[in-house]
């Protein structure tokens, strides 16, 4: 058996594939434009506002890949699953719906035509310019997925090593060329005293704690594709590769918001990251910068945007096996497609609430997973932290929506009562419900295991 086991064993070379994989899932659009538009909103203060950012952008989905190799699951059912089968099938749903066709997967189309080829096209044909680029689009990520078991090869081996040498050489010009120096960047009022709360705020945009979850069938299935078939030794190479991967996306992330600071320089906060990539690229490149800049959009929003449509088919075909992972796959292009064609500020617009219910929810549900084995992955832990959470996290969602919801009658009530919560003016009012949720069920837990301990003795 051992030899069997030693044979099987991933070279460093496959470890670095399947990080590559995990990268490439991980890396799209917004998390280009994002830390971009950071690093100019923060100005001089553009390390501290890392700080929080890289919270959010970083740790929180490294402790998602670690949540789904800890606890073993194939997906982010199984880590909602201690709080019953129901709970986890609306959470399932939930996460696929946000960070797929709802408002992930269509940014990635949008966000590529918007920055990337927009420019090119004239202002009365940008609606149907749209339409045709979204529907090539969509009809490329559905070939590059069809076939579960290329997906490694297709996004690890093809797409994001192009991606990143693409990427390198606009980090290359723009360091030896500095358009200003980052540490004199004027520093908008939202960041001068709380750069590190935004920040954190900010790393919600990303997605990428509930795309973490969301991977990971997408991520246990190709590697099970290279021979790993052990549970224990799938997640030893997912939590390894996952290392690898967010350690990449996290220099990555450093470099952007400095370049962002580094660009007030010559330029004003622009009105999101998109702008002021495409304005650096063309004071660097010209024309040619921006086309590297549509085919650079277009190549990483295309990695991800192959990683969530593959994702959602398999969990929705797994746990709703009547309909095959190719119909589910094509649903879930199509109606990408669709929401595609309302527009990234639409998409951006209504997407902000959502990230305010689900991020909490979900950051909660990923630390209760890593540390899952020291209350012996008890439900009722979960309930309390979970119960506790949800309310306030309810509370920010309405906020969070444009005036039509949290300017009407219902709108303001909630924002009065969730303003007398500790935190709610950063943006954070579960965070204390949320702890006081963990003692209660920490407390119920050790109380129930006390009484069964004495139980046996006498």
């Amino acid at each position: 058996m051992k030899d069997l086991e030693s044979h099987n064993k991933l070279t460093w070379k496959q470890y670095l594939i399947v990080a590559s994989l995990l990268f490439g899932l991980f890396f799209g659009a917004g998390n280009l434009i994002f830390p971009l538009h950071l690093g100019q909103l923060a100005g001089a203060h553009w390390s501290t506002a890392a700080v929080g950012f890289l919270i959010t952008g970083v740790l929180l989905p490294l402790l998602s890949v670690l949540a789904v190799a800890i606890t073993r699951s194939e997906g982010v059912y199984d880590i909602g699953k201690p709080l019953g089968a129901g709970f986890a099938v609306v959470f399932m749903v939930l996460i696929h719906a946000t960070i797929g066709p709802l408002f992930g997967t269509p940014r990635t189309a949008t966000v590529s035509f918007t920055v990337g080829v927009a420019p090119f096209v004239p202002k009365n044909m940008q609606t149907t310019a749209l339409l045709v680029f979204s529907a090539l689009f969509f009809a490329a990520a559905f070939g590059f997925s069809y076939h579960q078991n290329n997906i490694l090869s297709n996004v690890g081996k093809v797409l994001n090593p192009l991606f990143l040498a693409l990427l390198f050489l606009v980090f290359v010009v723009a360091f030896v060329n500095p358009l200003g120096n980052p540490q004199t960047a004027t520093v908008t009022a939202a960041y001068k005293h709380s750069a590190l709360v935004n920040g954190f705020l900010e790393g919600y945009n990303t997605m990428d704690a509930l795309a973490g979850l969301a991977f990971g069938v997408t991520v246990v299935t190709a590697v099970r594709s290279m021979g790993q078939t052990k549970p224990k030794s799938v997640s030893k190479v997912v939590a390894k590769s996952g290392v690898l991967a967010v350690l990449a996306i996290g220099f990555i992330y450093l470099l952007l918001i400095l370049m962002g600071a580094m660009s007030l320089g010559r330029f004003h906060v622009s009105d999101n990251g998109g702008v002021a990539f495409n304005q650096i690229v063309n004071e660097y490149g010209g024309v040619f910068g921006q086309v590297l800049l549509a085919f650079l959009l277009t190549i990483t929003c295309l990695t991800t945007a192959v990683g969530l449509v593959a994702a959602f088919a398999q969990d929705f075909h797994k746990h709703f096996p009547k309909v095959s992972y190719h119909t589910w796959l094509a649903l879930s292009c199509l109606a990408s497609f669709f929401t595609a064609n309302f527009g990234l500020d639409q998409i951006i617009l209504w997407s902000t609430p959502m990230l305010m219910f689900l991020y909490p929810l979900s950051m909660v549900l990923i630390l209760l997973s890593v540390t899952s084995p020291l209350f012996k992955k008890d439900g009722v832990v979960y309930f309390f932290v979970i119960l506790f959470t949800v309310v306030p996290a309810l509370g920010d969602m309405v906020v969070a929506f444009p005036s039509v919801v949290s300017q009407s009658s219902f709108g303001l009530m909630v924002v009065s009562w969730r303003n007398n919560l500790p935190l709610a003016n950063m943006g954070l009012s579960w965070l204390v419900p949320a702890l006081v949720g963990a003692v209660i069920g920490l407390v119920f837990h050790y109380a129930r295991r006390n009484k069964k301990v004495a139980q046996v003795e006498e």
